[in-house]
């Protein structure tokens, strides 16, 4: 579906830019827990290829895309050697590097809902094929180095915006109205929404009256 709003070198291209930045956010965090490079590979390639890999996997898209294309396995590694080596640097762009990832985030979200419309899932299902596919790297990422995966604890609101924006295309397919401008209006609104959220710390509400009644456990 989206091979026909949009030339496949663009297509192939916003892929590759958003799996890079999903692995170096992945590296990043390895770095952090003080693995050693084997490790930062490992969190990278899961970072950057879980979600879709995921998806591919429900969906019955065999080879699933990571494997079927060489870029979209060399990318991590080459994200996770930038990483590797000039680790200080990139930590220093933090913010370009969550700018990135918002990005990556609405791309995904949208690209992961129509191709799972593509294979014949229902409008709900695709959609939240299509969060998967955005988030389900992180979550394995997360699971891997012994944390509550941040989908749980949606501190800033990471899923909530991948939600909003898969939401968005299956309604413009289910009125037939999914064209360039209404996915671009879907990957900016969950842009705009995930920045949104990390300038303003934004979070989803926790349970009735659990903030006033106890304090939030780190």
């Amino acid at each position: 579906m989206l091979h026909d709003l949009f030339p496949p070198g663009i297509q192939h291209g916003l892929d590759l830019a958003g799996i890079f930045v999903f692995a170096t956010a992945g590296a990043l965090l390895a770095v952090r827990k003080n693995f050693d490079v084997f490790g930062i590979v490992v969190l990278a390639l899961v970072t950057a290829l879980g979600g879709g890999l995921f998806r591919d996997i429900v969906i019955g898209a065999t080879p699933a895309a990571a494997f079927g294309d060489l870029g979209f396995f060399v990318t991590p590694l080459i994200a996770a050697a930038f990483v590797f080596f000039l680790h200080p640097e990139v930590q220093r762009i933090n913010r370009a590097i969550n700018v990135f990832d918002a990005a990556g985030l609405g791309l995904f979200c949208v690209t992961g809902t129509t191709k799972a419309y593509e294979f014949g899932l229902g409008l709900t299902a695709s959609a939240a094929l299509g969060v998967a596919t955005a988030v389900g790297g992180g979550v394995l990422r997360d699971v891997l180095v012994n944390e509550v995966p941040s989908l749980l604890r949606d501190r800033e609101m990471y899923a909530v915006p991948a939600v909003i924006g898969a939401s968005m295309v299956a309604l413009f397919i289910s009125f037939d109205a999914l064209n360039g401008i209404t996915t671009g209006l879907a990957i900016v609104t969950t842009f705009v929404l995930r920045l949104l959220a990390i300038r303003y710390h934004w979070r989803a509400p926790l349970a009735w009256n659990r903030r006033s009644a106890v304090a939030e456990e780190p």
